[in-house]
């Protein structure tokens, strides 16, 4: 079998479940994945044949595909702002509107000096290690309940030469005497009534447990993270969030609500309310620091 042969089967085994397009994108991605081959190569060298063992390579990636599995854990990898990391059910697929969140807090760490951080829900550790690599001088923590996300965070922050110290709690109830310059988070928080909406491979294979929040209380850990930053935010330090794009305005009240400052709310790069910075009030009670 020539390459050529094997993209026309790959694309046409793909197609009904992910469109034409979809599916030649799947392709070119595997062929760099497996071969090093960019999309002008693939073309190049249409005619070169393929061997069993790179032909049976295609076809369990193939097979993966078919069965919905998203490419990034069938590559068990994924790239995030110019960093490679390691990725499994057990943690979420890094996407771009969080990079862009990552971007936001760099730059304001442009204009004021941040010497820790806190990362809230860490998962991978694509936001923490991001930061890290971006702020080297800065002291970096991360949070996350579950054991399996956290092997994989620690393999991340080691793989991408940055040191963090990492730390197994729930939010919910967790208590450190620790102070921050920054805290950030992209916690849970799309709500059931939005499942009919969601693309049924994140539905199938990413954990449910770093996507969903009740229809009661979707604000339920922004709460608890707003009230531990309260706390353990030094003087003029900043909570960022990743948010619902459809829980924007009630957000911005609850962080009003408990008294945060300069709160800004960004769009991503699709026009959706996604993110939220704001500052620790300047002058706390001594039950907020208590």
């Amino acid at each position: 079998m020539t390459l050529k042969q094997l993209e026309l089967y790959f694309i046409d085994e793909l197609k009904l479940l992910y469109g034409t397009e979809e599916a030649a994108q799947l392709f070119y991605l595997t062929a760099e994945h497996l071969s090093a081959l960019s999309r002008t190569q693939v073309m190049l060298q249409s005619d070169s044949l393929v061997d069993h063992e790179l032909k049976e390579s295609y076809q369990k990636i193939l097979s993966a595909l078919k069965d919905g599995r998203p490419l990034q854990y069938v590559f068990a990898e994924a790239w995030f702002y110019g960093l490679k990391f390691k990725v499994s059910g057990a943690v979420l697929i890094p996407r771009q509107e969080t990079e862009e969140l990552v971007h936001w807090i760099l730059e304001t760490a442009e204009q004021q000096a941040v010497q820790n951080f806190l990362d809230v829900g860490t998962g991978s550790g694509c936001i923490a290690v991001a930061l890290k690599k971006n702020l080297p001088a800065a002291k970096a923590e991360a949070l996350d309940i579950s054991s399996e996300a956290l092997e994989i965070a620690i393999e991340n922050a080691a793989t991408n030469q940055t040191v963090i110290n990492f730390i197994q709690g729930d939010i919910l109830g967790y208590e450190s005497i620790a102070m921050y310059d920054l805290i950030v988070s992209n916690p849970p928080y799309i709500t059931p009534k939005e499942r009919a909406d969601m693309h049924q491979n994140v539905l199938e294979h990413e954990p449910e447990l770093a996507l969903f929040v009740t229809e009661e209380d979707p604000l339920i850990f922004y709460q608890s993270i707003a009230e531990f930053a309260l706390k353990n935010l030094n003087p003029q330090g900043f909570l960022f969030f990743e948010i619902n794009e459809y829980l924007g305005k009630e957000m911005i009240e609850m962080l009003s609500v408990k008294g945060f400052a300069e709160i800004q709310l960004r769009k991503d790069m699709q026009g959706k309310d996604r993110m939220i910075r704001c500052a620790v009030p300047e002058i706390r009670s001594l039950d907020e620091i208590q």
